[in-house]
């Protein structure tokens, strides 16, 4: 098995992706405040006015979305809390689900609880996320991309890796449901066999 596919690298890509996460916020709030802790909403321009950095600090979900108005009796840290717990969950076992040789998809999983660890840091520490990375896109499509941080690029990354794993790895998927086919079907013969 290759190093990139070994619980030691996922474990240490989780680290990083959280690291990485946590020093550019606090960069981006050092920079774009002052004194006193205010905004300052100035801008830098990193590809001209394309990519840039601003402040922007996020108290919903993705794209500011409000899914805690779905529960209004349970406060926005423990609503975060409960639906984070939930998701790394579901995605530590769907990561011990997914065969061994599958390294995108397993990588992808790694990739999106390191961003989804990140953004939860800062929901329980500020009550809301630091985003600093601001897009440009064709006016036709919206003005410009919803700003976002390291750990939204994780999870988007992640996302797309396990989407893209039956594409890229097509021999191997095919590979793996023909193997849990012939595993169902021996199974399915053994217990006629037993009931005989």
């Amino acid at each position: 098995m290759k190093f990139y596919n070994k619980l030691p690298f996922h474990i240490g890509l989780i680290v990083f992706s959280i690291v990485a996460d946590q020093l550019t916020k606090l960069w981006a709030v050092a920079r774009f405040t002052n004194e006193t802790g205010a905004q300052t909403h100035d801008y830098i321009n990193v590809v001209g006015e394309f990519i840039r950095f601003g402040l922007v600090f996020n108290k919903g979900a993705a794209f500011s979305s409000r899914p805690q108005d779905l529960m209004p009796f349970l406060p926005p840290w423990l609503f975060f809390l409960i639906i984070s717990i939930v998701a790394a969950v579901a995605l530590g076992w769907f990561y011990r689900s997914i065969d061994k040789r599958d390294w995108l998809s397993r990588l992808g999983v790694v990739m999106i609880l390191g961003g989804a660890v990140g953004n939860f840091i800062d929901r329980m520490r500020l009550q809301m996320v630091v985003d600093f990375i601001d897009c440009d896109l064709p006016d036709f499509i919206m003005t410009r991309f919803p700003t976002f941080n390291v750990a939204d690029s994780f999870v988007t990354v992640g996302v797309a890796l396990v989407i893209l794993s039956p594409v890229i790895l097509k021999k191997l998927h095919k590979q793996i449901k023909d193997e849990k086919e012939a595993e169902k079907k021996a199974k399915e013969e053994t217990e006629k066999k037993d009931e005989q």
